[in-house]
């Protein structure tokens, strides 16, 4: 899969996995929901139950910057399977920056849970530097 199939597959679906590791390389996986806004991709913590918004993947972040995401589609019929991967840098943003406003208005677009009820913690952006993917077809 070519590199904007890759980012156009990964685009079009509504969860992703992310993958950050701290400095010691312990890697932390968690599902994401998120929007693609050029070659950046933007998540948000939101106000779903968290025992804390001071959440690992953002200290991870903070850390070691190289994130990994990935979407997949699965299906019994093998000949269906695919799955797209964005390799980047993530950086946290400060609530209330023009760049986390506008990626929450984006977020906002995309999800009906973030129109009804705007995420309040800090802003991911990813600035992805290499798309990629597979399928079996």
């Amino acid at each position: 899969m070519d590199s904007a199939v890759a980012r156009l597959r990964f685009s079009l679906a509504r969860v992703a996995r992310l993958a950050t590791a701290d400095t010691d390389g312990r890697p932390h996986l968690v599902p994401i929901v998120f929007v693609v806004h050029g070659s950046v991709i933007y998540s948000a913590v939101d106000a779903k139950p968290k025992r804390t918004t001071a959440l690992r993947r953002l200290a991870n972040i903070e850390a070691n910057p190289k994130v990994a995401a990935l979407v997949d589609d699965y299906d019994d019929d093998w000949s269906r399977l695919w799955w797209a991967r964005a390799d980047g840098i993530g950086r946290v943003l400060a609530v209330g920056t023009h760049e986390s406003d506008r990626a929450i208005d984006l977020l906002a677009g995309r999800y009906q849970q973030y129109r009804e009820e705007r995420p309040v913690g800090p802003v991911l952006a990813i600035d992805v530097e290499r798309w990629s993917g597979w399928s079996a077809r």
